[in-house]
């Protein structure tokens, strides 16, 4: 690891201008991706401006027909939480799917989605069901947030402070992770919203999609014989060592099928 000046922020305000006034400065949430990179030096930030003391960022709360979940809560406070289990079980049984017990105590919503893997879960829910990404400058519609891999529609210097969830009419995320990362190879949200049915696909390609086709057949018959026929296309999806494009391709019309079994 390269030498770097460590910051501790108590506050957003702080963090902002910590990392304004830093060369190459990198924000601090979990850490599950930026310090493996930086260990192995494939990372040289100049600063690190630590957000675990905000605890403005951290917490749940459930109101008016919202999920509000604060950027610095770990994955495991949102799958253990009874107010997100009982208003959108999806997104609390999403949360207990990311990785391990230890990702889960580590990991954050706001670093997450600020990181935008593309095997990622979050980024299922986010568009998926259509949030609100909330940061120290303005509010971006979640399908807007997620721009390509490991891009957002972040500007320079601005921080993800608040992610706000609708609560859907009915929702299931259906994920086949990798066995050995448990990072999705393909995951899919399917809900069902007072704007129309929302089909959101992680894992398969380099940025999370909407799944038109489905939406509209979903919208007509909300089962999952309405799927029937459906086929997803392949161009333009991951194709590695842990899945073809094809293989990816059929998982998504296989987690569709069952997440729309679930609550149909």
């Amino acid at each position: 690891m390269y030498n770097f000046t460590y910051h501790r922020a108590g506050s957003v305000d702080s963090a902002a201008a910590k990392l304004a006034e830093s060369g190459d400065g990198k924000l601090l949430a979990g850490g599950m991706t930026l310090l493996p990179t930086m260990k192995a030096r494939l990372a040289q930030p100049s600063d690190l401006i630590d957000l675990n003391e905000i605890e403005g960022l951290k917490g749940i709360t459930v109101s008016g027909g919202t999920v509000t979940i604060g950027a610095m809560t770990r994955h495991a406070d949102v799958a253990a939480s009874a107010e997100v289990a009982q208003a959108i079980p999806a997104l609390a049984k999403l949360a207990g799917l990311i990785g391990d017990p230890a990702v889960r105590n580590r990991g954050t919503i706001g670093g997450s989605i600020s990181n935008n893997d593309p095997s990622a879960d979050y980024p299922a829910a986010v568009v998926g069901l259509g949030a609100t990404v909330v940061t120290n400058k303005r509010e971006i519609a979640g399908e807007d947030f997620f721009t390509g891999m490991f891009e957002t529609a972040l500007d320079e210097g601005e921080i993800v402070t608040a992610v706000r969830f609708p609560v859907p009419e009915k929702a299931a995320y259906f994920k086949f992770p990798n066995p050995a990362s448990r990072y999705a190879v393909v995951g899919v949200m399917v809900a069902s919203t007072s704007g129309g049915v929302r089909v959101a696909v992680t894992g398969a390609a380099p940025c999370v999609f909407r799944q038109s086709d489905m939406e509209k057949a979903l919208s007509a018959s909300f089962s999952a014989d309405a799927l029937a026929g459906i086929t997803q296309d392949a161009d333009g999806l991951n194709d590695d060592l842990h899945a073809s494009a094809a293989y990816r391709a059929n998982l998504v019309v296989v987690g569709a099928k069952r997440a729309v079994a679930e609550i149909a």
